[in-house]
């Protein structure tokens, strides 16, 4: 037997999938990245601490397909933020059943725990990922794993019966697993609520090094990220155009600005210098070519006044003097600008 895993890194679904492991099933961790999961690279950890489990590990790049699918768009709304909890873990299992088909694997297991999270691990949230899970399961291409009639009980009927919680699994309605004897049930775990004793008590005794406890490590659920996610979105529909993948960057990177009618972001450092030097089809580059300093981007609708204000920030954030000129290439256009002062620049952060 073939398991799939959602694993975030985190010590729930590290311990989701040693418990199917530990029953012989060969289990493969997939990482979903949809853009927002963090700026910190987890790549290492993840190999690592996947290995740990026996578990080969799969990164799984869906930014663009739950940026355009997804995000503006949920059936079950937001959390307390710009957070689509419910829509977005369905979506997940959405992709592990595409991978599912493409491996030829068995079933999807998943870490979440009853009751662990308020928006998407209530008894409630976790019916509702149930119903997206079995509408997706309607297309076509899941029609060989299935037995839509119901007659045959060597196979499902609904996809969503292919989805085990190993944490809270008995707890939970018996899976189609549990009842063909793939899993013996009394090896899955009972968990519920926010209480992680059992989990790192388990840790310990397995002597597992690499595991993090949760920590809502998501940026949809980022008080700054979300709120400036809220005012692009708003903005581009002023402005009559469509969000892009590439804007999750704008509000992730740099200082996020307004600047008149336009919006700008400039980076800190090199760091941010180098995530912001990407191809993006509403903004233009603002590079400073006679000093070291930060990129900048700037929308390309901005007018040439706003354009010209956006580079002198910039420049201000450079090593630059205040009364010299400087050259600026912004898009196409090269400026000769002088830099406007940090303390008049900060007038245009938001949320300054």
């Amino acid at each position: 037997m073939k398991a799939l895993a959602l694993f975030s890194g985190g010590l729930d679904s590290l311990l989701s999938m040693h418990l199917v492991a530990s029953q012989g099933i060969e289990v493969t961790a997939l990482h979903f990245n949809i853009g927002f999961g963090g700026n910190k690279d987890k790549r290492e950890y993840l190999e690592k601490a996947s290995a740990q489990v026996g578990a080969q590990i799969l990164f799984c790049d869906i930014q663009e397909q739950f940026f355009d699918e997804v995000l503006f768009k949920p059936k079950y709304g937001y959390g307390k933020y710009f957070n689509p909890c419910i829509d977005c873990h369905a979506n997940m299992f959405r992709q592990a059943f595409y991978k599912l088909l493409e491996l030829q694997a068995d079933f999807v297991i998943s870490g979440e725990v009853l009751g662990q999270r308020p928006k998407s691990q209530r008894k409630e949230a976790l019916g509702q990922v149930q119903k997206l899970v079995r509408a997706f399961g309607a297309e076509k291409c899941f029609d060989g794993i299935l037995d839509r009639s119901g007659n045959n009980p060597s196979k499902p009927q609904f996809l969503d019966q292919l989805l085990l919680r190993p944490m809270s699994a008995q707890l939970l309605e018996p899976s189609f697993m549990e009842k063909q004897g793939w899993l013996d049930r009394a090896k899955l775990w009972d968990v519920q609520g926010r209480s992680r004793v059992r989990q790192l008590a388990k840790i310990k005794e397995l002597g597992l090094e690499y595991y993090e406890n949760p920590s809502g490590g998501c940026l949809l659920t980022d008080t700054s990220v979300s709120a400036k996610l809220k005012d692009l979105q708003a903005h581009r529909q002023n402005t009559q155009q469509q969000m892009v993948v590439q804007d999750n960057v704008l509000v992730k990177v740099g200082r996020y600005m307004v600047v008149g009618g336009a919006r700008c972001v400039v980076a800190r450092n090199e760091l941010e210098n180098a995530k912001l030097d990407i191809k993006h089809p509403l903004m233009d580059r603002i590079e400073l070519l006679d000093c070291k300093g930060p990129l900048g981007l700037v929308e390309k609708s901005a007018s040439e006044q706003e354009k010209n204000l956006c580079a002198r920030i910039v420049l201000g954030y450079g090593k630059s003097q205040l009364n010299a000129l400087y050259r600026v290439q912004v898009g196409d256009a090269l400026l000769h600008l002088n830099p406007l002062h940090r303390q008049e620049a900060q007038k245009y952060l938001f949320m300054g």
